[in-house]
């Protein structure tokens, strides 16, 4: 018995090396932008305002106000802000409705932003993604008759990570339009989403989103290439 105890306390502490190393070559992987993260959390805001939180040591999520609502970002933790964020490049379609954009643009009414719901999106993690991904969205820019001119954008897609982005409760101004065709394709779950509706608010076409309450998903475990 005696005899056994050291070697059962030498296997104990190298199995406490390994997992100490594998922890520790786990950050650092997350901190290059090497690894997907993997996390949660909750949040609220209100119109106008904007929500920022880390995702890891590297990139902050950003819910983002614009004069019609909010747009999902994800930007560096720190340094100066590019010109494009990690998300906004790895979510096709662009310039066109997209998950990014929890909004009354593109003809959504307010009911039509939370009634998309969930919504799903993507974002790069380092920045040769997004440097590769900047260059070939701007010579789509300057070529718009040869989509070819974009084409090192589209293998980097399968590269980036995963994440969702749940409204949990929301308050609005409804809108008095008839749904658009390009909304009646994504906004299906008004009926499922917990709102509350403002009813003495003046009515206009496209209406209102007050305040959000959501829950962030990232999914974590696809690696993210460094190339």
């Amino acid at each position: 018995m005696t005899a056994r105890f050291p070697a059962r306390v030498a296997g104990l502490r190298g199995t406490s090396i390994f997992f100490a190393l594998l922890a520790l070559g786990t950050r650092s992987l997350l901190a290059q932008g090497l690894l997907c993260p993997s996390r949660q959390f909750e949040g609220q805001v209100e119109a106008g305002k904007s929500f920022r939180r880390p995702m890891d040591r590297s990139h902050d999520f950003v819910l983002e106000s614009i004069a019609s609502g909010w747009i999902v970002r994800v930007l560096p933790a720190s340094g100066p802000r590019p010109m494009h964020d990690y998300a906004e490049l790895a979510t096709p379609p662009y310039r066109s409705p997209n998950p990014l954009l929890i909004s009354t643009d593109f003809s959504f009414r307010a009911q039509d932003a939370i009634a998309w719901n969930p919504r799903e999106f993507h974002f790069f993690t380092t920045g040769t993604q997004l440097a590769t991904a900047t260059r070939a969205l701007e010579a789509t820019e300057r070529e718009p008759n040869h989509p070819s001119a974009g084409a090192a954008l589209f293998p980097l897609l399968p590269q980036a990570c995963t994440a969702e982005l749940r409204i949990t409760d929301a308050r609005i101004a409804g809108g008095t339009a008839d749904q658009a065709a390009t909304a009646a394709m994504v906004a299906s779950h008004f009926a499922q989403t917990a709102h509350t509706l403002e009813t003495d608010a003046t009515p206009t076409k496209l209406g209102r989103i007050v305040s959000l309450h959501f829950r962030v998903l990232f999914q974590g475990s696809k690696p993210a290439s460094s190339h």
